[in-house]
Parts: structure tokens; C-alpha cells; sequence
């Protein structure tokens, strides 16, 4: 998009034509041009004088040397581990890359990781399993039109991610086949040729499934597997129990589904498998995530044309925010923490001996976990954890047991308003920096406006800290295009190599492709055309079953609950919550319920009802829908107070690799409000979050 300023100083939005939205946006694109002069934008530090005071303006050096007080009592009394960070998949790659020397350097602490742990941790996880690589798509969208046959597994980019809709239309209009895996008919199933409506927590199944047919019937392609792949012997004698009649009664969808879908994806010339958030965010994501690339390998898919396995990617920089460094196990360029090279690798260019640097810290619902007890101190940037993070209610109590919590953010957010220090920040249009999309494309955003008096970007405050707290001899003074040049050098070698990328290529390129490691090379923007990123250049095959999820409905609890997102409205809510525009789309917190399931609990459309789990009961609004499957109910997550859908999701049932916790997944149970009170329509922000 480009920003505009009028002569009376308004600032609007205009589309381009750049090679992935080419000029399209979805609603909050074309609105996101309010959020500039929101009134009640921070421009102060805030401070807390003690627990029980309300916050008071400060100046940014009072700000800054209480927090270095504070972070140099705790760690004298508990060690460097005691004080941990929390950052953000909409960072930019820069300070991304600055969050995590921070930590490690600054703070020398083990415990940093991000809200990107909540979202495309699993995919990941499995994507270095099995690839040795980890990118979102391993090709541009520009190939999807070209493809003969999609699955979407667990996603609704009609509503999350709508430029993207442009490249399934294409496929669609030269005779392409589009399927959706997913257990409400979202609109991206209302489009497609098939809807598979699987029962929550059945993904690895429905894809053994899949698998099990084009065994079968001999869909597979032999070939590529004995030149390309290994492992693939024991994956074909697990897939051959799992026959469609069988499938049918784990997942719900009819055998007959499962057969058509399994030949539309195999007898095509070029078919893809794109994964999102339904089968990953689970406490088997890694496992569903490898079934569906098990599928995709055995049908010969990854690096040929137009075809392949890819995820869709959904936070702002949710790509390259994974990359460099601010999750509990990684370096720079996606290099591993625990691997001696690695940290010899980036040791070097930080100028410290390797074994200064600190082992994998805890991951982000463990170290959240850890609040009030192990870890005494927490600094929050770029995330609205009392909304985002699972179980939010325990998760309150345990951020009041800190002796300090530092939230920087450019509003005062549910999070913010219980911080013992807020520190204002920049926002998206008032900096540069990088960001880097599914494609693996790094983009260059440049500053449009100067922020407003008094704001300081991430990088100026952790420049500060750095000095008071006497690490800035290790740390550096680093502004945003020396962090990239310094990002550069310390991702050079590993499978995230942006060294021949510069500001200069990106601009007259349209971005970049990483991996790219030297300024002659082009870029890649299509990944496994020759090999894989294993030493033998093959992709590894990986044995999966099928296993029940943490919890399954019961007598007490007789519901599937999923969450997720709805078109107007984003993540927690904390920016689109203050756009009218996107509030009168999407006013408030609801659930979404089947009318025949409804009409037996007495339950009326718009009626305000509680839906409550094992951990906690959140007051939503009934809205009907027989889109959705009778024994399932489901939450969008974007508003605080009692219509936070994660009051209701568990921060204990974690994917054993990916640490990844179970949102997709809780057993839940819905009843009419007691006394049958209804509450006032909207959710308007509030600095404690509730609805009004």
C-alpha cells in the first residue's frame, strides 16, 4: 500500500499493484490509514508507583532507569534468567533481529521467545523435518492459479488473508479444482469445489487417508519417492490401515469425499497442499502438519511446477519475525541456538565467545507459565498476551506476581493497562525496516510520517536499557539499517541467508527472495526444484497416526471449541478494535453455534450465553449458523475482558516439538446467561479490556 497525505493533513490509503496484492486489500488495509491520529495513542512513558497505584506519566528517563533498577535487582537476587522478553510476529525483521541479541547479550538471559509460538510453530517444526527448511511457501503465489488442484487444510484465507482469494479465483477460472479441509463451510469453503467438514482434531487421519487412496490406486509417484525422498516404506504401511470407511468414522467426512478429493489431487498435473492454522495449532500440530507433507511428497508435489506443500502464513511479518532470533531456541538466519557451529557462527559476528551465549531458553506459553515463580520480570514488545496467550485468566494472575512488567506498545492494550511500566512506541508507518512474507519475498517499508513527539522506536529503547544496565559494550548502538547490515553477516551460512540482500536490491526488485547469499545472486523464489536442504538432498518421509487431541467432548462438556478469526476485525484486536469502521463490521465477541444444537439448549439468536470450559466461562453472543457442524461451537479471539475467547484454551496441552499450544481444540459446554441477562451491544477498547 502506499500512504497519502492530504493538504489538510489526512492520511488515506492507496492499493498497488505489487507482485503479491496487486492492488487488492482486505477491509483493515484500506482503514488502517485511522490508526495514525487515534486519539488515544500513547505519547508518554507510564509509570506505577506501586502495585495497587494507578499508572502516572513519567518522563522516558524515570521510565527507563526503573526498569534497569528493577532488572538489576532480580537478576541479582535470581540470576539472568529471571527476567525474560516477549516479542512479536509484527516486528519488523530488524528489530526482530535486535529483540533477540538483546536478550541474550543485554539481558543474558535464556528466556525470550514470541506470539509466534501460538501460530505457525508447527508448520515450522514439520517443514524442517521434513524439508530441512522452513518457508512459508516454498514458491511465489504467482504459481497458484497454475495449479490444477489446492487443498486448503484448516484455513480461511477468504476472511484472514483476502488479496490472497485473487490466486484461488485464477485457478478456479482455467478449470483448477480448489478443496477445503475444515469443520465450519467458511466463505474460502463456500468457493471451493469441495468441503471436507472434518471433525475437530481428526487432520492426520483425513490425511492418512488421502494417502491410504492414492496408494491404492496407484496415484503416487514412485518414482520421485525412490530418487527424492526416504522413509517412505514404514509412512506406507501405517497409511495402508487407514482406508476410507475407516476415516469416515474418525473424521466425519463421507468416504466417498475422501476418494474424489485423494484423485483430484493426484491425477492433476500440478496440485499444492497449503496448511494453516486448523491442523497446526493443536497439541498434535507437528504430527498433522507432516501427515498432509507425507501426502504431498508420496504424490511427488514439492519442487516441481506449480505444485507443492506451503503454509499459509498470517501475522505481519509472520515469516521473517521465526527467522532471526527472537524464539527460545534460534539465531540469526534460522541458525539453532543448541548447535555449537551455529553459535560459533554468530558469536563471531557479535564480537563474544560462543559459550557466553545462552542455552534454549523456555518457549512461550512454558516461560508464561513460569511467571511469578522462576522468572521475576517480564518486557513485552509488540504483543497483547492478557488476549492472545491460552488460559488468560490464570495468565492475569501470574503478570500481577511479577516484581516487573514493562509492555511497549503504541496503545494502551490489555496487556499494557496492568504493566508496571508503559513505554510508548513507533508504529508500521512512522519507521523503516524489513518484513518478509509467506513467499519468503523480503520487503522493504519506509517511514511516511514522523511519529509524534515524545514516541521512541524499539530500537532507541533497547539502545538505552543496553547503556544503564552497563551491557552496551556487548549489546551495541544499533540504529535499524545497521541492524540489518549487522543481520546480514550474522544470517550469512545459515538456511535463512539474507547477506546478499540490501535496502537498494529490495527496492528495485520488489523485494527479495531469501535464501540469497550473495548481492550476485538472484534470490530464490522457488525452493526444491533440485534438492532439499539435507546433506543427501532428500526430503525425509515421517511416520504419523492418527491420536485423539488433549481433550474430546463429554457428559460434562459435550462440545468441540475452536477458535479463530473473523474479516474485521485482527489478532487481539488492539489496533482494529479503535477503527470504526472495522468495530461497526464486527462489534463485539460471539459464538457460533449450529441452530439445531441451539434450539435444544433454549438458546435464541443474539442471546447473550456462557460457554465454559475447564479453565474458565466466557460471556458471548449466540449467533446461529448451519455452516458450522452440530457438536461444534466456535470463538473468534480478538476481544478482551469476558469475551476473550482464551479464557477458555489451555496453556498445558502443548505439541511435544513445537510447544505449540491446543487453540483449536477444548471441550466446552454453552447455557443460557443465569437470570437471563443480556448485555449491551459493542465491545469498545478499555484500558482493563472488558466489554461495556
Amino acid at each position: 500500500m502506499t500512504l497519502v497525505e492530504s493538504d489538510a493533513g489526512a492520511w488515506s490509503v492507496e492499493a498497488r499493484d505489487f507482485p503479491t496484492n496487486k492492488g487488492g486489500l482486505c477491509r483493515k488495509g484500506w482503514t488502517a490509514a485511522a490508526l495514525l491520529d487515534a486519539p488515544d495513542r500513547l505519547t508518554t512513558p507510564l509509570i506505577r508507583d506501586t502495585k495497587a497505584a494507578p499508572l502516572r506519566t513519567a518522563s522516558w528517563d524515570e521510565a527507563l532507569d526503573r526498569i534497569a533498577n528493577a532488572i538489576r535487582a532480580i537478576q541479582a537476587e535470581r540470576g539472568p534468567d529471571a527476567v525474560a522478553m516477549f516479542g512479536g510476529g509484527g516486528l519488523t525483521n530488524e528489530k526482530a533481529y535486535l529483540l533477540g541479541k538483546f536478550a541474550r547479550l543485554g539481558l543474558g538471559t535464556a528466556n525470550i521467545d514470541y506470539n509466534g509460538r501460538f501460530c505457525m510453530a508447527s508448520a515450522a517444526a514439520a517443514g524442517l523435518r521434513a524439508f530441512g527448511i522452513d518457508r512459508g511457501l516454498p514458491f511465489p503465489l504467482e504459481d497458484i492459479p497454475g495449479a490444477d488442484a489446492v487443498l486448503i487444510v484448516g484455513g480461511n484465507p477468504a476472511e484472514t488473508m483476502p488479496p490472497i482469494m485473487q490466486y484461488f479465483e485464477g485457478l478456479r477460472a482455467h478449470g483448477g479444482r480448489l478443496i477445503v479441509a475444515d469443520p465450519r463451510r467458511t466463505p474460502t469453503a463456500e468457493a471451493a469445489d469441495l468441503h471436507l467438514a472434518l471433525t475437530p482434531g481428526s487432520d492426520a487421519a483425513l490425511a492418512l487417508g488421502l494417502l491410504n487412496v492414492a496408494i491404492r490406486d496407484r496415484l503416487i509417484d514412485e518414482h520421485y519417492i525412490a530418487t527424492r525422498t526416504s522413509g517412505f516404506d514404514e509412512v506406507r504401511r501405517l497409511a495402508l490401515s487407514y482406508w476410507p470407511d475407516r476415516v469416515e468414522r474418525i473424521t466425519g467426512v463421507p468416504a466417498l469425499q475422501i476418494q474424489t478429493a485423494a484423485h483430484l489431487l493426484g491425477e492433476a498435473a500440478g496440485a499444492m497442499i497449503l496448511s494453516a492454522r486448523g491442523p497446526e495449532q493443536q497439541s498434535r500440530g507437528v504430527d498433522n502438519t507432516l501427515a498432509f507433507i507425507n501426502l504431498a511428497l508420496a504424490l511427488g508435489l514439492p519442487g516441481k511446477p506449480h505444485s507443492g506443500w506451503g503454509c499459509l502464513t498470517g501475522q505481519g511479518n509472520g515469516q521473517g519475525g521465526r527467522e532471526h532470533g527472537q524464539k527460545a531456541d534460534q539465531l540469526p538466519g534460522y541458525r539453532r541456538l543448541a548447535d555449537p557451529a551455529d553459535r560459533a557462527a554468530v558469536a563471531r559476528v557479535w564480537g563474544v565467545e560462543p559459550d557466553s551465549l545462552p542455552q534454549p531458553g523456555l518457549s512461550a506459553s512454558e516461560l508464561l507459565a513460569a511467571l511469578g515463580g522462576p522468572i521475576a520480570g517480564l518486557i513485552v514488545m509488540a504483543s497483547n498476551i492478557l488476549v492472545s496467550a491460552p488460559d488468560t485468566s490464570r495468565l492475569r494472575e501470574r503478570l500481577k506476581a511479577l516484581d516487573l512488567l514493562v509492555v511497549a506498545d503504541i496503545f494502551l492494550s490489555e496487556t499494557a493497562a496492568v504493566a508496571d511500566v508503559v513505554l510508548p512506541i513507533t508504529q508500521w508507518a512512522e519507521e523503516d525496516g524489513t518484513t518478509t512474507n509467506l513467499e519468503g519475498r523480503v520487503i522493504l517499508r519506509r517511514r511516511a510520517k514522523l511519529p509524534p513527539a515524545g514516541v521512541w522506536n524499539d530500537a532507541a529503547i533497547l539502545s538505552a536499557l543496553a547503556d544503564r544496565l552497563g551491557t552496551a559494550d556487548r549489546y551495541g548502538q544499533l540504529g535499524t539499517a545497521g541492524a540489518f547490515d549487522e543481520l546480514r553477516r550474522a544470517s550469512a551460512g545459515g538456511s535463512a541467508d539474507y547477506a546478499g540482500i540490501s535496502y537498494a536490491r529490495i527496492a528495485a526488485e520488489d523485494g527479495v527472495f531469501w535464501p540469497c547469499p550473495h548481492e550476485d545472486h538472484r534470490g530464490t523464489p522457488r525452493l526444491f526444484a533440485d534438492r532439499f536442504a539435507f546433506a543427501d538432498g532428500r526430503a525425509r518421509f515421517h511416520p504419523v497416526r492418527h491420536g485423539e487431541p488433549a481433550e474430546s467432548p463429554c457428559a460434562d462438556y459435550p462440545f468441540w471449541l475452536t477458535t479463530g478469526r473473523v474479516l474485521a476485525q485482527y489478532q487481539s484486536g488492539t489496533q482494529t478494535r479503535r477503527v470504526a469502521d472495522l468495530q461497526a463490521a464486527a462489534p463485539d465477541p460471539f459464538v457460533e453455534l449450529h441452530p439445531d444444537a441451539a434450539r435444544t439448549l433454549a438458546i435464541a439468536p443474539d442471546e447473550l450465553v456462557e460457554v465454559t470450559t475447564r479453565r474458565g466461562t466466557a460471556r458471548l453472543r449466540a449467533r446461529y449458523s448451519r455452516k458450522i457442524r452440530l457438536d461444534t461451537l466456535f470463538v473468534p479471539f480478538h476481544w478482551g475482558g469476558e469475551g476473550n475467547a482464551n479464557i477458555l484454551t489451555s496453556n498445558v496441552a502443548l505439541d511435544p516439538i513445537s510447544r505449540i499450544p491446543e487453540f483449536k481444540i477444548s471441550a466446552a459446554r454453552v447455557s443460557k446467561m443465569p437470570g437471563g441477562a443480556v448485555a449491551a451491544r459493542g465491545n469498545p477498547v478499555s484500558p482493563e479490556g472488558t466489554a461495556s
